[in-house]
């Protein structure tokens, strides 16, 4: 009896979700490279700026800090030369940009170490 309480124990435990939620949006496994999609064009290199500029203000996991950090990445979009407009998730998971062309890009948290102004591609301010 004391074998069966243990296994369902140990399964109950095992099927507890992970409340992590940032790690998840922020892997960019089997994604292109960061600085390769960046060179495709300026706004791409943009979008990417914008991703970057969202990963570095990160300050710990939580809703009011993922929004703002949506802020800052919302505030960064709005001085790029290309961006008409930024809207953060109401979660803060991501930012949606419309560009000057027209293009609507769904942007996540890239967090690979690399300031957003290093970007390559990246249009002058």
């Amino acid at each position: 009896m004391r074998a069966y309480a243990l296994l369902a124990l140990a399964l109950l435990v095992a099927g507890c979700p992970s409340y992590d939620r940032y790690t998840p949006v922020v892997d960019e496994d089997g994604l292109v490279a960061a600085d390769r999609f960046a060179a495709y064009g300026t706004e791409q290199a943009q979008a990417i700026a914008i991703g970057r500029a969202f990963g570095s203000a990160f300050t710990g996991p939580g809703t009011e800090n993922r929004l703002r950090q949506a802020t800052a990445a919302v505030e960064y979009a709005k001085a790029l030369p290309g961006v008409s407009a930024a809207v953060p998730d109401s979660a803060g998971d991501f930012v949606t940009v419309t560009f000057k062309s027209g293009w609507k890009k769904v942007i996540t948290p890239i967090a690979d170490g690399v300031p957003a102004d290093r970007t390559p591609g990246l249009p002058p301010r």
